[in-house]
């Protein structure tokens, strides 16, 4: 039985729910789309918002030959295979789904198929494409980002959902739409795959009666059909996100629980140890800067290793993670100096703290009063520090940086102290 979630796939741009900002009237991909002449691209978002559908859409509007391979399954052989076809046909697209899971190699394999254009590549992945694609190929695309369905998409989702079932001759009712909302995440397929479940399991136990959507039939249903959130994307995410509020929660058993979950289910290791590499700046930072030391070792270690041995390594650093002081110090000081850019925009650098390489620069009174702090070196105790402004004009004496609780941040609170009396009240 074709599931629901494939019988609304849309057709056409103008059927497309989501990703307004991309094929929206007059927007950036639309207007290429239009225009008949695409580049090859990447479209980076979350699952279930649509970019296989829209890779579909793509070829379709162009009348184009569409060639998909998934790169947990293919290799260089069935890459070759595609181009080789491709180089009998005329403006191929070859649509790559997790394309992250391409190691160097195989992504090697499609660079002289982009760059004469035989192919036109389009790949799909949850992951930073910078992080994810080679440097060689990500400069022959354009990267897409794809953002998650709100609610207003989603409610469109539902209605087109209860459309469909209408005319199949059933009566489907939504009264509540929180259940399904909260279920989703922003994920499409999620939140058809819920309303097909309520709905099939409605169909059987009371036929030819109207089947009501509420927050409880929703719950019920997904609950005794947990392969609803099991890997395959589905329950992606929240596990990830227990891993990281239980090392967050200083609860080392939590984080390995988890942990294990992720391994059994088949999670990519890199995805796990990229996680904790962010963890240990977001959530210890200077608290303990050996985190980050550590948690970029286990990356290392997992990319060279792989699985099933880096899981070793993968449980070492949750444990160290999970148990170290915690502070989100350094990531609010740049969260707190974001949100004042965006208040007050672009302030010029003050002059003595500018470069001045030419002889009209020097002129014009760049670097010049700049404190090199390495000549003042008068108090040992302060290491070399003389004081000035480094704050753009309008600013001076604004706090970013508020050293945590923990001993090693305290000691960083009396240096600044020391070398900054009550200019920023440390």
């Amino acid at each position: 039985m074709t599931p629901l979630a494939e019988i609304l796939r849309p057709k056409s741009l103008d059927d497309y729910i989501g990703q307004q900002h991309l094929i929206g009237q007059g927007a950036v991909l639309r207007t290429l789309i239009e225009s008949g002449n695409i580049p090859s691209m990447i479209f980076w978002g979350p699952p279930g918002i649509g970019k296989t559908t829209l890779a579909m859409i793509i070829s379709n509007t162009l009348h184009r030959p569409f060639h998909t391979l998934s790169a947990i399954s293919s290799g260089v052989k069935e890459v070759r295979e595609v181009i080789n076809q491709a180089q009998q046909e005329e403006g191929s697209i070859l649509f790559i789904d997790e394309i992250h899971r391409f190691n160097k190699a195989q992504q090697d394999s499609l660079l002289g198929a982009v760059e004469r254009g035989i192919i036109t590549l389009i790949g799909a992945t949850t992951e930073n494409p910078s992080f994810e694609v080679i440097s060689a190929l990500l400069s022959r695309c354009q990267v897409y980002v794809l953002r998650d369905f709100d609610e207003a998409d989603m409610r469109r989702l539902i209605d087109s959902a209860v459309a469909y079932y209408a005319t199949q001759g059933l009566n489907v009712e939504v009264r509540e739409a929180e259940a399904l909302m909260r279920i989703s995440g922003g994920d499409a397929r999620k939140l058809l795959n819920a309303i097909e479940l309520v709905v099939n399991r409605n169909i059987q136990n009371t036929p030819n009666t109207p089947i009501i959507l509420d927050n409880q039939s929703v719950t019920a249903a997904v609950q005794q059909n947990l392969a609803f959130y099991d890997k395959g994307g589905e329950m992606h995410y929240d596990i990830i996100s227990a891993f990281i509020k239980s090392m967050r929660g200083s609860d080392p058993n939590g984080a390995v629980y988890w942990l294990a979950r992720m391994i059994e289910g088949g999670e990519d290791p890199l995805f796990i140890a990229r996680r904790m590499l962010i963890f240990a700046s977001e959530d210890i930072g200077n608290a303990n800067p050996n985190a980050l030391l550590l948690a970029n070792a286990t990356f290392d270690a997992v990319s060279k290793i792989g699985y099933p041995e880096c899981r070793i390594n993968l449980s070492q650093c949750a444990c160290y993670l999970a148990c170290s002081a915690k502070s989100n110090a350094t990531y609010m000081a740049l969260e707190n100096a974001t949100a004042m850019i965006r208040r007050t925009g672009d302030l010029p650098v003050p002059l003595h703290i500018r470069n001045a390489p030419t002889k009209l620069m020097k002129q014009l009174g760049y670097h010049e009063g700049y404190k090199y702090a390495h000549d003042y070196t008068g108090n040992a105790a302060l290491g070399g520090f003389a004081e000035q402004e480094y704050l753009p004009q309008g600013l001076e004496g604004t706090l970013f940086y508020e050293p945590g609780s923990t001993p090693r941040e305290q000691e960083t609170r009396r240096s600044l102290q020391e070398r900054w009396g009550q200019k920023y009240g440390y």
